[in-house]
């Protein structure tokens, strides 16, 4: 069985086919047989898994697994514990309620760490922008846009950063490789895959403000809560 990390780019489809000419994962991932794992919005960049394993794929997609999606959102404004609160305990968006989130402001430094987007959000200097770390292990229709939207913080920019403990290790915008084994073991344990009962998780951290920690160039940064595999040969 195949399964690959790519990092998806902006303006990219999560399929590999479109009537309409745009850039599909045909573009960038030249192996047959694999479909990702979830969705990744049109609009939205960052880590997408793919596999032909459609036990894994399940389990990591299925929210009964609980499996946490963590997320960098640019948004306008400036977010307060009492904005970030409300992610903490469930919003209702259009899609209904959703469940607790793990949400935390993160310094403007990290959009260092990430790769330019093209085209670059709208810069308007009236309107100051900043980043929170938002935790999920749901998966409805444009949840993070319409979380922050809900708490009177609109997302300018999305990208996922980390799968649980999976992170882009250093991926560039369209490059992939294959996991290792060992992420491969991490990933089925953390799905619960060959167990009858999903196991719970948590996010490992409260959710309360304050720094994103270390540096690693995420393309750049990478989650306090993730681990940091080292550097391997990516395939563009």
């Amino acid at each position: 069985m195949r399964y690959l990390i790519l990092n998806k780019p902006y303006e990219v489809l999560t399929q590999f086919t479109d009537e309409q000419g745009r850039a599909t994962l045909k573009d960038f991932v030249p192996v047959p047989g694999v479909y990702p794992v979830g969705r990744l919005d049109f609009d939205s960049e960052g880590l997408l898994l793919l596999t032909d394993d459609k036990q894994l794929q399940h389990r990591l997609s299925d929210p009964r697994y609980k499996v946490p999606k963590t997320y960098w959102a640019q948004v306008e404004g400036q977010p307060t514990e009492a904005a970030l609160e409300p992610l903490r305990q469930g919003v209702t968006i259009k899609d209904g309620p959703t469940q607790p989130a793990a949400a935390r402001t993160l310094p403007d430094a990290v959009e260092a760490d990430l790769w330019p987007r093209t085209p670059p959000i709208r810069y308007r200097a009236s309107i100051p922008a900043s980043w929170v770390e938002i935790v999920i292990a749901e998966g409805m229709n444009r949840q993070v846009r319409k979380m922050t939207a809900a708490v009177g913080l609109p997302c300018l920019r999305l990208v996922r950063v980390a799968l649980g403990e999976l992170t882009l290790s250093g991926l560039a915008p369209g490059q992939w490789r294959d996991l290792t084994a060992a992420e491969v073991a991490d990933l089925r344990a953390l799905a619960g895959a060959g167990q009858t009962h999903p196991r719970p998780t948590r996010p490992a951290w409260s959710g309360s403000s304050g720094s994103s920690g270390s540096s690693n160039k995420l393309g750049s940064s990478t989650p306090t809560t993730a681990r940091r595999p080292g550097p391997r040969r990516a395939r563009s």
